[in-house]
Order: C-alpha cells, then sequence, then structure tokens
C-alpha cells in the first residue's frame, strides 16, 4: 500500500516530527510531499535521518520504504513561519490530492499547517478538511478524533463560539448523523453503533429554559433517525456525558471544544484527526503546528505514529 504523507508547514514541528517517526511506522511504501531542506534540518537537530529515495511520481516507487516527491527547492527557518512556508504547505497538500483522487497514492495523512499563513498565501480554505471536501466534490462529510478510550464526530469545527447557533440552523443534522453511523459500520466494524448526542446549552437546555436549540434543531433529527433504525440518545447535558465513554461507541458534538477538550484530556498523545465522507482515507495528527517549539528538539512524534497507523488499519477495512 502506498501511503502519501504531507509534510505541511516546513517550518513547524512536522520535519522533526517525520524524522523522529520512521523507524516505529508498519512496513508499507511511504511517499513525503515536501522539501528536502526541511527534512535535512530536522535530521541535524535530532541525529536521525530517514533513508528516503527521491521520486517524481508515485509509479516511481519498486518496494517498501521511504521516498520523498521535493515539490519545492527553498530553504525555510524552524520556527519562522510566513506566507513563503504557507505556500509552500499548500502545494505539497495539492500535489498530494492529485494524485490520491488519480488513486496513486492510497491513503493521506496530512501534517499540520497554519491556518493564518496559509490562507496569506492566497489559500481560499481556513484548513484541509474543507478543502479535501471541495476537491472530492463531497458536502456532507464530518470531522472526528478517535483514540481507544472514545470517539468524537463535530458538527461544527472552526468557527467563533458566538457563530454556533447559526451553523447549526444551517447544518443538515440528520445527514451528518447519517454518515457517522454509516462510517462507523464501515470502518470501525460496529454492526450497530451506539451514538451519544450532545445538546448545545447547559444541562441540555434544560427542557428550552437555558437555550431552544435542543428542542428545535437536535432532538427532531434524534427523532427522525430513531425511526429510521439508527440508535442515539436525547441530547446529553455536555458536563455529564463524557463520564463514562465506554457507555457509546461514538459521541456527536456540537462544537470543537466540547468534543475536543475531554478528548484530549485522556489521549492528547494518541488522538487522531479522520476525515469521514471522503471517497479516500485521511487522518492527521491532533496538535498544530507547535512553531514555539520547532527547532529545538522537542517534538512528540506520538499522535504523527498513531496517525500513520490508523490510516493503515482502515485501509484493511474496505
Amino acid at each position: 500500500m502506498k501511503i502519501g504523507i504531507t509534510l505541511g508547514d516546513p517550518s513547524s514541528i512536522s520535519p522533526e516530527i517525520l524524522v523522529k517517526s520512521y523507524r516505529k511506522l508498519p512496513k508499507a511504501t511511504y511517499i513525503i510531499y515536501g522539501s528536502e531542506d526541511p527534512i535535512k534540518k530536522a535530521s541535524s537537530i535530532t541525529g536521525l535521518r530517514i533513508p528516503y529515495k527521491l521520486i517524481n511520481y508515485p509509479e516511481d516507487t519498486d518496494r517498501d520504504g521511504f521516498y520523498l516527491i521535493p515539490v519545492l527547492d527553498e530553504e525555510f527557518i524552524p520556527g519562522k513561519p510566513n506566507f513563503r512556508s504557507g505556500k509552500a504547505s499548500v502545494i505539497y497538500l495539492e500535489m498530494a490530492v492529485d494524485h490520491i483522487l488519480a488513486k496513486k497514492i492510497d491513503a493521506l495523512i496530512t501534517l499540520p499547517v497554519s491556518k493564518k499563513h496559509i490562507m496569506a498565501s492566497g489559500f481560499k480554505f481556513a484548513g484541509h478538511t474543507d478543502y479535501l471536501a471541495y476537491r472530492s466534490g463531497v458536502k456532507n462529510y464530518i470531522m472526528m478524533l478517535v483514540c481507544q478510550k472514545m470517539k468524537v464526530a463535530l458538527a461544527t469545527t472552526h468557527i467563533p463560539i458566538k457563530d454556533i447557533p447559526k451553523e447549526l440552523h444551517k447544518a443538515n443534522l440528520k445527514e451528518m448523523i447519517k454518515l457517522l453511523n454509516k462510517e462507523m459500520i464501515k470502518k470501525f466494524k460496529v454492526k450497530n453503533p451506539k451514538i451519544a448526542v450532545l445538546g448545545l446549552n447547559p444541562h441540555a437546555g434544560d427542557g428550552g429554559n437555558i437555550g431552544k436549540e435542543e428542542i428545535e434543531i437536535i432532538q427532531p433529527s434524534v427523532d427522525l433517525l430513531r425511526k429510521e433504525g439508527i440508535d442515539l440518545t436525547d441530547p446529553l447535558p455536555p458536563d455529564t456525558a463524557f463520564l463514562d465513554p465506554s457507555k457509546y461507541d461514538v459521541y456527536f458534538a456540537m462544537y470543537h471544544d466540547q468534543g475536543l477538550i475531554p478528548l484530549k484530556m485522556v489521549c492528547f498523545k494518541k488522538a487522531v484527526n479522520i476525515t469521514l465522507g471522503l471517497p479516500f482515507i485521511r487522518t492527521s495528527p491532533d496538535h498544530g503546528t507547535g512553531f514555539d517549539i520547532a527547532g529545538k528538539g522537542k517534538a512528540d512524534p506520538s499522535s504523527f505514529i498513531e496517525a500513520v497507523k490508523t490510516a493503515i488499519f482502515l485501509l484493511k477495512q474496505d
């Protein structure tokens, strides 16, 4: 199997994570989309070197191991991002997406980018997920983070808190939950997933006394889907819903921090981001660019290693 890896922002911790990981990854053909300069700098910092072979296309691979498609021949300074490093991370991503859509690679792992710097470079998307959905022609997709102890899917992602109620009114929660149920069955082989649906407001709205979203948006979707045989809870109070994750196969949270704070408290270094609904497997680590520690040899590769292992696991489920 051919696993594509985008380097992300070349000024971030991503090159260091990559060189620290290679001995711990399962046997496969790994194709890195990036620049040599940041990988060489990371090797100098860590004393570790990936034995990669330079190629031009995924078809040039001849055995399992590591390969680099040198997308740009530029130098980047660890911890000093700018529009150039943002543009580079976009170029890496665009080429990898071209290849996975053409079925030249089998799965895609994306290392972190800076939303600020990719948008400063002219990129029209705030991150990977929306771009991947756009390129794939997919309108119904979900961001989900997983670890050994829990899985959390999100109704909304990277938007301001003040915009969440308005976004929930626009979102088709019914279709999102149907997709979540379908993907849990297909990708994780759960026959009848039990989905914990969270309320938006404290105490899940307290019967409409602390907000109406549960009554007006969430509960109607739950009621309709139950008639279709999907196993859902009523909207749960978010402050107690995570006390026993073993009761549910997956949580469906209404916004980013509601779902990801509890997950990251339990398994921050082992969590993996998966985009559900795409026509290919895409995973990523659960952290950001780490510019503050880039170039210092402090980056932890654990989440990236789990992201690779998860992508390979999901490929084997198909």
